[in-house]
Parts: structure tokens; sequence; C-alpha cells
């Protein structure tokens, strides 16, 4: 039982106070007299930290800028953060550039949301201060667009510190993974070529949008043929470590041959389209010398394509061996350039060293002859598929009727026609003008198998002789045009599935 004799009076307390604030006063002024100012810091630290009350959060804090360079995790954690924005954000700023195909959202004030990773709850907080001194200068946001940098801009990442190893190691990478397939899903492809600088004599990439409709759906192919294309494409996309484990370059090489209006062009931009990788149009003929091409390389992006079309007849490559020669056997001399640019050159670009200066790229060459190719650029290692790109086949034209008539189902004329096209040479370019000639699929079809029929009987007519015999050397050409439409090379070497 408490009685009341146990309490100390009120004198007692008053005197137990004044020792304590003598005492304390005491230690501060031999503290401030006798100890040096670090130490003093360093006591003053440790007396903070003993007596302040323990936080169960742990806060991170994410700046936009790593010194002059771009924080990677900011953008990211920006990319993710706009996909998951709900009702409770109160302020948002948006713009978007005359060319581009979305919008961009961006936080407009210092916002807070909530996000959950594996049961576990964490808090971002975005913060906008106005900097307190020196010059403001445009900064790139790492998406092309410019901005002042009077502000500063970082997120906080709160969370229970009981988590810190789940958040930090599993959390953190899945933002930064799923921000990349975010960004990659908004892509807009971009097609690269070759422009002079006007104050010099040297050449760089411009861009535009890429804004080639073509598919893997719309394009003219026997459906193996598109299936193995998509196979090897999605292979290799998903082959980093493997590429990486047997020591080779992170690259692909296609070569597209065959007559001119096969598609070659068409599907170029359905690769890209697929893949969502920018094209570097590279032509040739601006290249003066190998440093230049090293240059430009260099400056090409990863998950890209770069193209040569017609490299048979774009510009006359030297070869490693000397001057190259006619059809005929006779020796030609080299063209006369004001500069050295040699095949060595490209080729030391397409497996060389030099080919490992960026990661995931496609490197495609296009010729209508390619017998009239180097065998160099040929091997494996450098051209890994060799796709035909020969004439139109049946399968290939109810695409295309599908494509330009929307005709979904079977229609009267498609055996008629479809027998035409498998007796003969005709394009895939050819049959689209003219499916393209009237919007009625009666009179459209119509039209198109009387321009079979002509076409037909002149090649008919063409391959008489005087004799009135049909020659038989063409006839056996034609058979074996027959049978090679379509059709996908693998070299012996390519990597192992």
């Amino acid at each position: 039982m408490v009685t009341f004799t146990a309490i100390p009076s009120p004198s007692s307390v008053f005197s137990a106070y004044a020792s304590l604030s003598a005492s304390i006063m005491l230690f501060q002024t031999v503290l401030n007299q006798f100890v040096p100012r670090p130490v003093q810091n360093c006591i003053s630290s440790a007396i903070r930290y003993y007596f302040k009350p323990r936080s169960s959060k742990l806060v991170v804090v994410i700046e936009e800028n790593d010194g002059i360079s771009n924080n990677e995790i900011y953008n990211a954690a920006e990319i993710y953060l706009y996909s998951k924005i709900d009702s409770s954000i109160e302020c948002l700023k948006i713009t978007k550039r005359p060319k581009e195909a979305s919008i961009n959202i961006k936080f407009a004030h210092c916002e807070k949301m909530v996000d959950y990773y594996d049961g576990v709850e964490v808090v971002w907080r975005f913060c906008c201060e106005e900097r307190k001194k020196g010059p403001s200068k445009l900064v790139d946001d790492d998406s092309g667009h410019f901005f002042s940098d009077f502000e500063k801009r970082y997120f906080e990442l709160s969370f229970n510190r009981k988590h810190k190893e789940k958040i930090l190691g599993s959390y953190v990478p899945y933002v930064l993974r799923r921000s990349k397939d975010i960004k990659a899903e908004k892509k807009v492809v971009k097609l690269h070529t070759l422009s002079s600088i006007s104050y010099s004599s040297s050449i760089a990439w411009e861009s535009i949008n890429l804004e080639h409709p073509s598919t893997f759906d719309t394009i003219a192919l026997d459906a193996k043929l598109k299936k193995a294309i998509i196979e090897d494409l999605d292979r290799f996309v998903r082959r980093k470590d493997f590429y990486r484990k047997v020591g080779k370059a992170w690259k692909r090489g296609y070569l597209l041959h065959g007559p001119p209006g096969t598609g070659k062009s068409s599907l170029i931009a359905a690769i890209a389209n697929y893949l969502r990788f920018d094209i570097y149009d590279l032509e040739l003929a601006n290249i003066k010398r190998d440093s230049d091409l090293r240059r430009l390389l260099l400056k090409t992006a990863n998950r890209s394509i770069l193209v040569i079309e017609d490299i048979d007849c774009g510009v006359e490559l030297p070869d490693r061996k000397g001057p190259s020669a006619h059809a005929e056997g006779r020796p030609r001399e080299p063209q006369v350039r004001s500069c050295r640019f040699t095949l060595s050159g490209l080729l030391n670009f397409i497996d060389g060293l030099w080919s490992s200066c960026g990661d995931e790229r496609i490197i495609i060459f296009t010729t209508n002859n390619r017998d009239r190719l180097d065998p160099a650029l040929l091997r494996a290692g450098r051209m890994d598929m060799h796709i035909s790109m020969s004439y139109l086949t049946a399968e290939g034209f109810k695409i295309l009727a599908t494509n330009y008539l929307d005709i979904k189902d079977h229609h009267w004329q498609f055996e008629e026609i479809g027998e035409l096209i498998e007796s003969m040479n005709v394009t895939p370019a050819e049959v689209a003008e003219e499916l393209m000639k009237s919007d009625d699929a009666d009179v459209s079809l119509g039209g198109l198998l009387n321009f079979l029929n002509v076409k037909r009987k002149k090649m008919n007519d063409d391959d008489e002789d005087g004799d009135g015999t049909k020659d038989k050397g063409s006839d056996e050409i034609d058979q074996v045009q027959k049978g090679k439409r379509l059709k996908l090379d693998i070299n012996t070497d390519e990597l192992p599935r």
C-alpha cells in the first residue's frame, strides 16, 4: 500500500532538479572549453543515436541524376509508376509532340503512391524542389525531351526496414525490368538515314518515324517461312546469356535475295515492327573510307537493324585479293575513289572485333543477284540465314486478297487465279497493283485474272522457237523456279538451338 509519507517533498524534488541542471551545465561548459569541435560532434551524434526513438521505416532516396549522367533507376521508377497511376493522384502533367503516337504523362507536383510487392507495402513519394543556387541548363530526360534543371526531382522509396533485402535485391530489379518492357511497348520505331553535315564534309545519322504498316500478318509469305523467321527472331532476342557464354557477339545476319518486287523491303519493315527495333539504312555509296564506316556504326543504338539494300550494286567493293572481275572473267579496274573503303572494313564490322561494340543487333543485306556477292559476305557468322524472296504463290495471293479486298473466305475465282500464279513467275508487287484498281472484289479479281492470262500468253509466245517448238531449256528453268519459291536457307554452322 502506498502512503503519502513515501512521496518526496517538493523541496527535495526541486533540490534534485537543481543539482541535475548544474551537472549538465558543468558538463556542457567543460565540453565546450576543453574538447575539440569534431569530438563534440561525434559525442552529440552518439547521444542522439542512443536516445532517439528507432523508426521501423527505411527511406531510400533516388535522385534524377548521378553526377552528370541520368540515374537509370529514377527513369525506370518514373516509367513504372506512370503505368500504375490511379484516382488518388490529383495533378498530372501531359505532353505530346506532333509525330509521337502516345501521350507522355508526368507528375506535376509532389505526389505519393502505394505499391505492393510479394505482400510487402512500399510507398513512393515524388519530390520536386526548386534549386537554391547554380545556373539552369537544358538536360535530356533520356526520351528525346529537354527541360530546364532549375528544379531538383527525386523519388523517396520507403518501406519496413526488415524487408530491406527483398526490396533492394528483388523489387528494384523488378521495376527496372518492368519499365524496360513498358518502354518497348510504347516505343516509336525510327528509320535512320545518312545526311551530310553542312559545315563539314562528314556525314551523320538523321531519323524520322517509321510509318511503314507492314507486319507478318500482311506480307505475302509462305506460312512455314513466316513461322521459321519469327521463331528465329524470338530465339535471338532471348539468348543474351547464351551468346555471352559461347563468346559470340549478340548479333544476327540475314540475307534477303530474290527478284525485284518480291517484298524484301516489306519484310524488313515487318521485322522492325515485330521487334520494335530501329532501322539504320546504310548507303555504301556515301561511305568514303573505313574510318567513316566505323564512326557511323558506333553511333547506332542497341536493339537495332542495320540494313544495306542492293549490296551487289550500291558500290564497287574491292575484294581482299585485288581488283574485282567482270562476269565474263575479264579483270576490271576498281572504282576510283578519293579515299579507301574496302570489303575488309565492312567484314570487320559484321563479325570482326568491331562487331562487339553493341548488343542485340540484326544485320540485313538485300540483293537481286546472290551469285554476284563475294563469298566472304555470305558465310555463317556474317549472314546466318539466307531467305529466298521469290515469286508469289497461291497461298501468298490469298493473303493479298484479304489485305486489299477484305476477302476473308473463299472466292469463286481463287482457284483459277491460284493455278495461273503457280504456273508462272509473277511478283507480289504486280498482283498488288492489280488488286488496287477497284474496291469491288469481283471487278478487281476479274482484272487480275485478265492480267495473268495476258502475261501467261506473252510468256508462251516468248518461249516458242522459230520452228514452233518450245525451248526445252526455258521450260527446265521454269520448273526450277517453281520448286525454289519462298525458301529459307540456314547455314550449317549456325548456333545450336
